[in-house]
């Protein structure tokens, strides 16, 4: 299983991004999917996560409003929509999986996850 994050960059703030998430040797759609990030000296970070089997959709509270999670037309892709960006969205981001759904508890901890891809570099900066 590899999952391959992208759409990562340098973006003012209030601006938005997109990241994706693509994956090999599963069929992602029966899948949960995360997204996590991690700044420097901090723990890694549970941002949102999409669930496989019904598509609900959970967001930690300071990106609620903002960000949204969505699964691509052909369930092959996962999208993390992230708009009115500030400075402390700023960290690598990441993609994981769950198998089915997502913890409703749970669905924050990385120890959650079985797989993950390499992450990508968001930085908020005017």
């Amino acid at each position: 299983v590899q999952l391959q994050a992208s759409g990562g960059g340098l973006v003012q703030p209030g601006g938005s991004l997109r990241l994706s998430c693509a994956a090999s040797g599963l069929i992602l759609e029966y899948y949960a999917i995360g997204w996590f990030r991690q700044a420097p000296g901090k723990e890694r970070e549970g941002v949102s996560c999409i669930s496989g089997n019904d598509g609900s959709t959970y967001y930690t509270d300071s990106v609620k409003g903002r960000f949204t999670i969505s699964r691509g037309n052909a369930k092959k892709m996962v999208y993390l929509q992230m708009n009115d960006l500030k400075p402390e969205d700023t960290a690598v981001y990441y993609c994981a999986t769950d198998y089915y759904k997502c913890n409703p508890m749970g669905w924050g901890r990385p120890s959650e996850y079985d797989y993950w891809g390499q992450g990508t570099q968001v930085t908020v900066s005017s």
